[in-house]
């Protein structure tokens, strides 16, 4: 990935730092999936996937954990084409 590709998120250390951080989680399950997920995938997260993240990351522990195991579709404010997407790779981690 060049510099010019890179995204906000990607090219500043802190912000990566934040988001690893907000994904630690109170349920072991969603720690051990998001912590996966970042391990694999987090060079490469476009600016859309980090907003998907960041929004996912807003939910209680329960709810995103229904929306990871597809227990639960995306509702409401997160009823968005780019959190599908990403729940689609975090299905998959």
């Amino acid at each position: 990935m060049t510099e010019s590709n890179q995204s906000a998120h990607q090219s500043d250390p802190a912000n990566r730092a934040r988001l690893r951080w907000r994904a630690r989680r109170g349920l072991l399950e969603n720690d051990i999936i998001l912590t996966r997920f970042l391990d694999a995938h987090e060079t490469e997260l476009t600016d859309d996937e980090v907003d998907a993240l960041t929004r996912l990351l807003d939910l209680s522990d329960n709810a995103l954990m229904d929306l990871v195991l597809a227990r639960k579709e995306p509702e409401g404010e997160i009823d968005l084409p780019h959190v599908h997407a990403l729940l689609q790779r975090l299905r998959l981690a």
